[in-house]
């Protein structure tokens, strides 16, 4: 078994075990936050992975943190993603939506001047979410302010909204989709200890926290089947102030649910930074033990690494996220041992073409 093997199971079958990973460009056209031809070329540019999961994507005109996000609530960015589900699908390739509820880790400009919401009234520390206005139009980063805590009415529309966000992604023509459970936004806020307080049956045990992720995957399950249904989970992630004692065994729990709703992966996203704890292998071998499902990871692997965690079967797919930025063709140098080419931070987010669809594919003797 390598990275460059088939892999077939379940809803997946894909010509290799490359995944590109979701990764925030805000390219949208304005206003509307609309899918467009330039974020088409984009994708379709890198449609020799096994699997595209495109940047996170807005199920709601609540949902939004960073300017220029796209959504897939509206029949305008529906229309917008069939130009990148039909270039990536021209192109050979396969491509799951994630579907994204920030949270509090938002501001009122995003929210029509009201507090974003979360489980909790409570104020993430040191989160901060980029914003462009009249004022600053090369944007900004901007502190997060204190959410209103979710009553019932809230959770049971942000539920339906993930599920009309899935119908709407199938529509638009991905062939699955990938539920945004980490990295510190909304689901994940309830998941996790400090950012969820709440008494009633969606805090206190970790039964109880996982309640609103299944609530969610179950409402798109029946929409689109749980085959084309994946999740992205978070455990040892602790940015935008997300520290909390009992998340693995919250997503070990939670993990045991999802596969037995068989739905068709895990995304497991793994600190990146450079003294990003490491995964314990206990916590992988116990991760393949209650969710016989695929599993996908996620965190700075190279060929070596990836081949390391594919034979010992704690993963079946691998996602590489910034190296996809600047080599379209990653999957081609990587099976080749090219050389790779580095990525320009500058137009990382926002702007045209520049940093975006100008990186070329390897040239032999350039």
């Amino acid at each position: 078994m390598s990275l460059f093997t088939p892999y077939k199971k379940s809803h997946l079958s894909l010509s290799n075990r490359m995944v590109m990973a979701p990764m925030t460009r805000s390219r949208t056209t304005q206003p509307g936050n609309t899918p467009n031809e330039m974020m088409a070329e984009y994708y379709a540019q890198r449609a020799s992975t096994g699997l595209i999961i495109t940047e996170a994507t807005q199920i709601s005109d609540d949902s939004q943190g960073y300017s220029f996000t796209p959504g897939v609530y509206t029949s305008e960015q529906v229309e917008g993603w069939k130009k990148v589900t039909s270039a990536v699908h021209l192109a050979g390739g396969t491509i799951f939506n994630q579907l994204w509820h920030v949270g509090r880790v938002s501001h009122p400009v995003f929210q029509r001047g009201q507090a974003p919401i979360g489980p909790s009234a409570i104020k993430p520390t040191d989160t901060q979410v980029w914003v462009v206005d009249e004022a600053n139009p090369e944007g900004q980063m901007v502190d997060c302010p204190t959410p209103r805590e979710m009553h019932q009415g809230d959770i049971d529309r942000v539920v339906n909204d993930f599920a009309l966000a899935a119908k709407n992604a199938i529509d638009a023509g991905f062939d699955g989709v990938e539920i945004h459970g980490g990295n510190g936004y909304l689901i994940d806020q309830f998941l996790r200890t400090n950012s969820n307080h709440r008494a009633d049956e969606y805090g206190g045990t970790p039964e109880k926290r996982i309640r609103f992720l299944i609530e969610i995957v179950k409402a798109v399950s029946v929409k689109i089947g749980a085959a084309k249904v994946g999740v992205r989970l978070a455990p040892f992630v602790t940015f935008k102030d997300m520290g909390c004692p009992e998340i693995v065994e919250t997503i070990l729990l939670a993990a045991k649910q999802l596969g037995t709703m068989n739905i068709g992966y895990v995304h497991l996203s793994e600190a990146d930074w450079d003294d990003a704890p490491q995964i314990p292998e206990s916590f992988r071998v116990e991760l393949r033990e209650v969710f016989h499902g695929t599993i996908i990871v996620a965190g700075r692997y190279d060929v070596n690494r990836a081949n390391e965690i594919l034979t010992k079967e704690y993963a079946d797919l691998v996602a590489f996220g910034r190296s996809f930025i600047a080599n379209p063709d990653l999957p081609y140098r990587l099976c080749n041992q090219l050389p790779l080419a580095n990525f320009d931070k500058g137009p990382l987010f926002g702007g045209g073409a520049e940093g975006y669809i100008d990186y070329p594919q390897y040239q032999i003797n350039t």
